[in-house]
């Protein structure tokens, strides 16, 4: 059974969530096991359960070599078709077999139930809800509002993956039932406003167009009726390791700019999509009008959020993965409330980007030649990938390719991209964080649920965070009301950032006791 030639970076971020991490056991266990989705007329002609599925797909396809797509009905069995099709176009290795009795187990979407021995996973979604039951089929709503169902996916296939490594998981019981609403995550009540079917977004931002970036235009791009200015800004190319969580992403699109295929993606009329190839310092240095409505922060590091705080968009919704959970969070900046900076703030000793690069490359000696090949971006020598070679005890051939490329590249192919953990077979070969594609996924559609309700003027959650952990069944509590930093050290404290902020938005002075910049110099 082949794995996807982007199955090294698969790997990683399994290794950073399964105990006792080794690749020979991890590929023994998928290959033992194909996937089934079943669904029936009732998902196919259902405009949510269409979405689930295709996300499902999108999902599944990216980790398990073997992916079993059963549709019961005329419709069904054409819509298996266009899902096997796209299952293709993103690992072109899959196995893709047409009997659903031989899955271990199953996600079933639609009202129709499976027959056979394997473990069953019932999903579907009615608007803002997101719903599964391990007890009998759902059915999927016939709304236009794709956040429930799209993360009616992503509890599914979090529910899949626990099944199968519940041995190397903290806790990998499966969820007996899961209601949860994407409008504001209680898990009770009733079914929240509809969507408008006009939403202006204004002007807005989508700050990040990795994998959390590609689950809100996956979620954007099924809403009909967007109107206004979308600016992508990211200043990267897709990788072919992007593959491992970047849903949107097929084999077809490695090389392009992410910000040029988030423009071709979310193409629609009366929606301006406006593409920016950079990153987002240098983005907003490019711009005479540095007022920016309502950004959507995908970033992936601490200090870049902090640095885009610092160009006091009016409101911020971000979203982040980490190795167990995932979060959405909103900020304003003259609000009392946390802003974006609060709760990145760096605390205790930070280690350089040169240091950190020269120990995942078991280098901790060489940290000055590293410092010098980053910043001059020169390419890494033979003597260079040698000693890397012989620190992993890994041939010098597997190695040998990146001889005169930049350091950075050998880098983030190398320990980013999992190639190490290909050649060495042991996870943990870097401390780079690789969520798994699920966990990116649904981060991504809470990003857009509040970018989208915030712009249709619905209320948005009054919480400052959402936390989720799929790793284990859901917590009957998401809230996480993340304090605001009380140490004057944030921007959010600093008088003249906050005079400034009011100033941009014609906002009134408030009261309160601030600090300034001088003030704050003297206190450090």
């Amino acid at each position: 059974m082949a794995f996807a030639n982007f199955f090294d970076r698969t790997a990683t971020a399994a290794s950073k969530v399964l105990s006792n991490f080794n690749l020979e056991s991890y590929k023994a266990t998928l290959s033992a096991h194909t996937i089934g989705l079943y669904f029936d007329e009732q998902a196919a002609m259902s405009r949510e359960g269409r979405a689930t599925l295709d996300l499902c797909v999108r999902i599944l396809a990216r980790l398990y070599p073997a992916v079993a797509i059963f549709g019961v009905g005329r419709e069904a069995e054409f819509l298996a078709m266009e899902l096997a099709a796209l299952a293709a176009a993103i690992n072109d290795r899959i196995d893709l077999p047409t009997d659903i009795a031989g899955s271990t187990v199953a996600i079933v979407v639609g009202k129709t139930d499976v027959t056979g021995e394997m473990k069953r996973i019932y999903i579907g979604s009615d608007g803002w809800w997101a719903r599964l039951s391990c007890g009998a089929p759902i059915g999927s709503g016939t709304t236009s509002n794709p956040f429930g169902a799209g993360a009616s996916a992503c509890f599914a296939a979090a529910n899949v993956f626990r099944f199968l490594f519940a041995a190397q998981l903290v806790c990998g019981d499966l969820d007996q039932r899961i209601d949860v609403s994407l409008f504001d995550y209680r898990q009770e009540g009733g079914p929240g406003p509809q969507l408008p079917d006009h939403i202006d977004l204004g002007d807005a931002y989508l700050a990040g167009l990795g994998a959390i970036g590609h689950g809100t235009m996956w979620a954007l791009c099924r809403l009909a009726g967007l109107a206004g200015t979308l600016h992508t800004v990211d200043h990267d190319i897709v990788d072919l390791s992007n593959l491992q969580r970047y849903v949107m992403a097929l084999q077809k699109d490695v090389d392009k700019p992410k910000s040029k295929l988030a423009r071709k993606l979310l193409k629609q009329e009366g929606l301006r999509v406006i593409a920016h190839p950079l990153k987002w310092s240098d983005f907003v240095t490019e711009r005479r009008n540095r007022n920016f409505e309502r950004v959507a922060v995908a970033l992936d590091n601490a200090a870049d959020r902090v640095g885009l705080q610092a160009s006091l968009p009016r409101w911020i919704v971000n979203a982040w993965t980490q190795e167990l959970d995932l979060g959405i969070s909103r900020h304003g900046f003259d609000d009392g409330k946390a802003c974006l900076a609060c709760l990145y703030l760096p605390s205790g000793v930070i280690k350089s980007e040169d240091e950190r690069v020269a120990e995942e490359l078991r280098l901790p000696e060489a940290k000055q030649e590293v410092r010098e090949l980053l910043q001059k971006g020169e390419g890494v020598s033979e003597s260079f990938v040698q000693r890397v070679a012989t620190a992993f005890s890994v041939p010098y051939a597997d190695l040998q390719p990146f001889v005169g490329q930049p350091l950075l590249g050998f880098y983030q192919k190398a320990i980013c991209g999992g190639m190490m953990i290909g050649l060495t077979g042991i996870g943990n070969a870097g401390t780079a964080v690789v969520p798994m594609a699920f966990q990116s996924a649904l981060a991504g559609l809470g990003l857009a649920a509040d970018l989208v309700k915030h712009a249709a003027g619905l209320p948005i959650p009054p919480s400052t965070s959402t936390r989720i952990n799929l790793l284990r069944p859901l917590a009957p509590v998401l809230a996480d009301p993340r304090a605001r930093d009380t140490s004057g050290r944030c921007i959010c404290c600093d008088q003249d950032f906050l005079d400034a902020y009011r100033r941009k938005y014609l906002i009134g002075s408030r009261p309160g006791r601030r600090i300034s910049a001088k003030q704050k110099l003297r206190r450090s």
